[in-house]
């Protein structure tokens, strides 16, 4: 496992990656390296995949398990469609663990209440400094929990809302008016927010929007096979945005 000193890593872990020959990885999705977190291809993770991404279980009472069949659907499509090579399997990571910086994108979702505890609010600072990505889905609900505990990750940020010309909304998926709806709720337009430290995002929360429905098994939800494609092709985007931004 890879372990952050500060906002880089020890030279031994570098050696380490190369060692485990992620070149395939880093050509594919661009993977920059000189300031933040760097997936590695631990002995515990199958060697048919350069990397892993995560579902966060965090305390509070919401339902962090939420869209189980979610990001196994997101990888797979990504590895077919824009040349990544994600592990399918469905992986849990809690926001206190060590564990974390093995995932380069971290997704969290729910409908109720989510609560960090000050080490785990520090713990996903530091993740997120050294590199580390959190993707916030609101599943319905979660709004006035979730701002909250993001102050408590970084209290100096405020989430800002992207305009729909960003990058994130233009490659390799464009979407000229920004994230497509996938559910109703409560009839209101999506919007994307982000925290931005130093010129990079360290956070997307996509609130009104839920994609992570969008990207379950089909009939689990009464999405039309062309709303599913838009929450994937978003999703895509934002996997693609991770590594190249």
């Amino acid at each position: 496992m890879l372990r952050a000193s500060g906002n880089s890593y020890h030279s031994i872990a570098l050696l380490h990656i190369f060692e485990q020959g992620l070149t395939t990885m880093r050509s594919k999705l661009k993977l920059f390296i000189g300031l933040g977190l760097v997936a590695i291809l631990s002995t515990s993770f199958s060697t048919d995949y350069s990397i892993k991404i995560a579902k966060m279980k965090y305390n509070g009472g919401g339902d962090w398990y939420a869209n189980r069949t979610a990001l196994g659907n997101l990888a797979e499509f990504c590895n077919q469609n824009i040349g990544t090579d994600i592990n399918p399997q469905d992986q849990v990571v809690e926001a206190g663990s060590n564990e974390i910086f093995n995932y380069p994108y971290v997704y969290l979702t729910g409908h109720g209440n989510v609560v960090f505890s000050i080490e785990e609010a520090a713990n996903l600072r530091k993740y997120l400094l050294a590199g580390g990505f959190l993707h916030i889905d609101d599943n319905y609900g979660m709004d006035p929990f979730i701002r909250p505990e993001i102050k408590k990750i970084f209290p100096e940020l405020d989430l800002v809302e992207l305009p729909f010309d960003h990058q994130i909304f233009k490659s390799p998926y464009r979407f000229d008016t920004g994230l497509p709806k996938i559910h109703e709720h409560d009839g209101k337009r999506p919007q994307a927010f982000a925290l931005i430290y130093q010129g990079r995002m360290v956070c997307l929360y996509d609130y009104e929007c839920d994609l992570g429905n969008g990207w379950e098994d089909a009939g689990i939800y009464d999405d039309s096979p062309a709303t599913r494609l838009k929450a994937l092709q978003m999703g895509a985007n934002i996997i693609d945005f991770v590594f190249t931004q």
